[in-house]
């Protein structure tokens, strides 16, 4: 019998999203079409847990990328964006190494956690794991740890939590801080992304085992 006195176990990743690992990500573009516009930036922040087991913004981890040959770019998104691909400190990679700089800290999360895959979480996420699978598919890597489908999009969760759609908008509306001059930077909208995801998950009530039939 255990003892009512001892301490709760700790809280385990592994089971608050069945095996799943959520990793914020975001991209930056050179257009809506993930298989005509180049991929030009990436950052992940792989969802940690503090002592108290409350979900918390892991490290974040991004790579400029070189646009990759025959891609093309909508000079309106650079606009939007603000990215110089010609400025010299830049440091873009190439698709391939780009991906593994960002999949690297994903998959040490996964074996932190006991995790079997990692799990996209993104504000319309789709978006970015089109291009994430885009980028994975011209470039033959071979190790993706992502689902090939499956999301957590903020857009609806934000939607749901506070009436709320567009990021900014629901980032404050969850009592986040928003800086418009850094938005469209994938560093700063996954973190300020990956906030809002742990300030809603974080309020929702822990889930309720499954009833096994007898």
């Amino acid at each position: 019998m255990q003892n009512a006195d001892a301490p709760a176990p700790p809280a385990r990743l592994c089971t608050r999203f069945r095996g799943f690992l959520p990793v914020v990500v975001d991209v930056e573009t050179g257009g809506f079409d993930w298989n005509r516009h180049a991929l030009l930036e990436i950052a992940v922040a792989p969802i940690d847990l503090d002592e108290n087991g409350l979900l918390v913004v892991g490290e974040i981890t991004s790579s400029h990328v070189v646009p990759a040959p025959g891609l093309d770019i909508d000079p309106k998104s650079l606009e939007v964006t603000g990215i110089d691909i010609d400025h010299p400190f830049r440091d873009a990679k190439t698709e391939r190494v780009a991906l593994e700089t960002v999949f690297a800290p994903v998959r040490a999360a996964l074996k932190k956690h006991g995790c079997q895959r990692a799990i996209l979480v993104g504000h319309n996420a789709h978006f970015d794991l089109n291009f994430l699978n885009a980028a994975v598919a011209r470039s033959g890597h071979k190790r993706n740890p992502f689902h090939p489908f499956s999301v957590f999009d903020t857009v609806s969760l934000a939607g749901v939590a506070y009436g709320q759609t567009v990021l900014a908008r629901a980032v404050q509306a969850a009592g986040l801080s928003w800086n418009s001059e850094e938005q469209h930077s994938a560093v700063y909208d996954t973190e300020r992304t990956a906030q809002l995801f742990c300030r809603i998950v974080n309020a929702w009530p822990s889930p309720v085992p499954p009833v096994v039939a007898p």
